[in-house]
């Protein structure tokens, strides 16, 4: 039995039942592949859930603030998804339909190689295959390739197997991209884990050349790439008559578009230290942030772009997670 065969039929019997799969509607499979970006499902699904309990359709989801969006996102991270989102709901809409080619998919924000053809696949049969996290493991170990998966030619190398392995999956009527795509990503998750896989009970045990070589561990490969930096932040959480000053992230930075507490290197005399040092992690650097709370006699005169608002509305506002931790510190 081929490659192919043995995916689609390992996936007839233990593919994964999610609630997007369930929708043929291009609107709930855009939305769940943008939030599963670097997300896994168990994180995601409930903020798919949300998302569409909320915004029912592109147009609704188009028609809010950008605010509102980055406050259903909070807690979900890399929020330049959220705004890539809400700018390609507004595309969307303006194109009077959702794109139906790869070209068409592409064109909208946010949207890269991978989620077009997963979008394209799934939602209109397109026969572009999915290159994942998932896939660059199961085609590396299936087949022994030890060409790095974070370099162009890795990139090419993998893209055209996976491509070619698509091909046989689509029945006379050309479908069926859409269910070699799904079955490959979730062999990758169920099957052929990153660590500990199930060898044992696998269906492509013989032919896994990982496997026959024990280089199950080592592969994929992936090159090493840039240090991460690390980056300490100093917060000042203002309690004034029942208000608190915070400003909006803008851009070149990371969380734009969401608030925060007053940012400084210089801590009032009287403020008090509520945690020190708090880590957090993100793809690129590590923060450590300190955290104050000053309840000064006089208002304070801060920069421009602070707002003072009543400390009970604060959670109307979108917040980095890092910010949400910190705020849970205090007494309210």
């Amino acid at each position: 039995m081929s490659f192919t065969t043995t995916i689609l039929q390992w996936f007839q019997e233990n593919g994964r039942v999610l609630p997007w799969r369930e929708i043929c509607d291009p609107y709930a499979i855009w939305l769940s592949e943008v939030i599963l970006q670097q997300t896994r499902i168990e994180q995601g699904r409930p903020y798919w859930e949300r998302f569409m309990r909320r915004w029912h359709t592109v147009e609704e989801l188009a028609a809010a603030s950008e605010d509102e969006v980055l406050r259903e996102w909070q807690g979900l991270g890399y929020y330049s998804r959220a705004r890539n989102l809400h700018y390609a709901a507004k595309q969307i809409v303006a194109m009077g339909e959702f794109p139906t080619t790869l070209e068409g998919i592409k064109s909208l924000k946010g949207v890269g190689d991978y989620t077009a053809a997963a979008i394209g696949s799934i939602a209109f049969n397109i026969p572009a295959a999915v290159v994942d996290g998932n896939v660059y493991r199961v085609l590396a170990r299936h087949y022994g390739i030890a060409t790095p998966i974070n370099t162009t030619e890795g990139k090419k190398e993998f893209t055209a197997l996976a491509q070619e392995l698509l091909l046989p999956a689509l029945n006379k009527d050309g479908m069926g991209a859409g269910l070699f795509n799904q079955a490959m990503m979730d062999f990758g998750a169920i099957q052929c884990t990153p660590s500990s896989p199930l060898c044992a009970s696998c269906p492509l045990q013989e032919s896994c050349v990982a496997l026959r070589e024990g280089r199950i561990e080592q592969l994929p490969v992936k090159r090493r790439t840039l240090k991460v930096k690390e980056r300490h932040l100093t917060y000042i959480y203002i309690r004034y008559k029942g208000m608190t000053a915070i400003h909006r992230r803008m851009g070149g930075d990371i969380w734009q578009g969401l608030y925060e507490p007053w940012l400084t290197e210089a801590v009032p005399s009287e403020a008090v230290l509520l945690c020190h040092n708090v880590k957090h992690v993100l793809t690129h650097r590590i923060l450590f942030a300190d955290f104050f709370l000053w309840e000064p006699r006089n208002k304070p005169a801060l920069p421009d772009d602070y707002i003072w608002i009543r400390e009970s509305d604060i959670d109307q506002y979108g917040v980095p997670r890092l910010i949400e931790i910190l705020l849970k510190k205090l007494d309210r």
